[in-house]
């Protein structure tokens, strides 16, 4: 039986993962080991690996990483923790494989340490690009520390190799997280207002914005424009999820918390949402904004317009329905009255999504049970002829 831990650092990753979760859980050739870390482990944050264990799922390692810090040294200072806790959780668990998803600085202290241990990687997510923010770096950083990758499209595979990933070790999966199209039952609007205990009267706008960790573009002041323009929409209600651990989150907490106190029943905030919970209100949502992932890679699947604010998604592959803005009034006001009266698209025309038709779970399990490790890769070197 093959050992296969799974890492997750924040409630966005761990609900993508879910169906492959519940799939490695329920082979009979596998044995799940969930390692657990970053905001999950946070009162700060929502302490979600409660919801992790809600789910049913065993978490065999918790590993305490974040510092009760908002700056660049206190992010570094917390990766370092996690290579000293992984190194003891994955000594302790010896798995066969190690799955990683996308490019939290948690999870480069996860490979580097598996790197070293000699644990082989499955890297999902590999090979886009998030121009604003270190996370793209961090990406392909886990890329080059990985064996196996799956990505979710065709472009984002070539640029794997490009990295020099040999293609035999590179499957364009699709973007896991759309299996809960095909598999997830989502919450009707009533049950949603019910669990969030916040009346749904009025169209509404979903909304996440996490701070920007490169470029220009400073969180409480671009958070501040976000939230201007959201004012001018006073018939919409709005419920706002808070931003991630990284240098600047914690400015912006409080922010969203005294916007939200300050119209109580038009603004809803609230520390984490969940998956389920989180893709039922993307599903009646007028406009999702802000400048999340999931914005760009699951929110055009459910035909439901983003918004995608300022440098922290630039590079990455969207669909017609994500309108981007500049951090300015103008720029957001013009892309919300594009995507409040949908004339982004023709009449009854249904967005293509380039990021899969759900069916990615199964596609992990196929290269897990396939593995066959050799330390030593080869760098694949790409035909160069026609660079200059």
């Amino acid at each position: 039986m093959k050992k296969v831990a799974v890492f997750t650092g924040t409630r966005a990753e761990y609900g993508l993962l879910f169906w492959l979760l519940k799939d490695i859980q329920s082979d009979p050739e596998l044995q799940l080991q969930l390692l657990v870390s970053g905001m999950h482990l946070s009162p700060e944050f929502g302490e979600t690996y409660q919801q992790i264990e809600k789910d049913g799922f065993h978490i065999d390692e918790k590993v305490e990483i974040l510092l009760s810090s908002d700056t660049a040294v206190g992010t570094a200072k917390s990766m370092g923790l996690g290579v000293l806790g992984f190194a003891d959780a994955l000594s302790r668990l010896s798995p066969d494989i190690l799955v990683i998803l996308g490019d939290r600085y948690e999870a480069l202290a996860a490979a580097q340490t598996a790197m070293i241990l000699r644990i082989p990687i499955i890297h999902l997510h590999g090979g886009e690009l998030t121009e604003g923010a270190y996370d793209d770096v961090i990406r392909h950083a886990i890329s080059k520390l990985s064996y196996l990758h799956g990505t979710s499209t065709e472009e984002y595979r070539n640029r794997v190799i490009q990295l020099g990933e040999a293609p035999e070790r590179v499957w364009n999966i699709g973007a896991i997280g759309l299996d809960h199209l095909n598999r997830s039952s989502f919450m009707s609007i009533s049950e949603l207002a019910h669990s969030l205990n916040f009346e749904l009267t009025s169209p509404y706008f979903l909304v996440t914005y996490h701070p920007v960790t490169l470029g220009l573009e400073p969180a409480k002041e671009s958070f501040q424009t976000l939230l201007d323009v959201l004012t001018e929409y006073p018939e919409h209600q709005v419920i706002m999820t808070y931003p991630n651990s990284d240098d600047g989150g914690r400015d912006i907490i409080p922010m969203l918390e005294a916007y939200a106190a300050n119209q109580s029943k038009r603004v809803l905030a609230i520390s984490s949402l969940g998956q389920i919970r989180y893709l039922s209100a993307v599903k009646y949502a007028d406009v999702v904004v802000g400048n999340s992932s999931s914005g760009i890679i699951e929110v055009p699947a459910f035909d439901v317009p983003t918004v995608n604010v300022g440098l922290r998604q630039k590079g990455r592959l969207s669909a017609k329905s994500v309108l981007h803005a500049d951090v300015t009034k103008g720029s957001i006001k013009a892309a919300m009255e594009i995507a409040i009266k949908r004339s982004y698209k023709v009449e009854a025309e249904k967005i293509d999504n380039p990021y899969g038709q759900g069916d990615s779970s199964k596609q992990v399990i196929k290269m897990i049970k396939g593995l066959e490790f050799e330390p030593c890769k080869q760098f694949f070197d790409i035909n160069i002829t026609d660079v200059k």
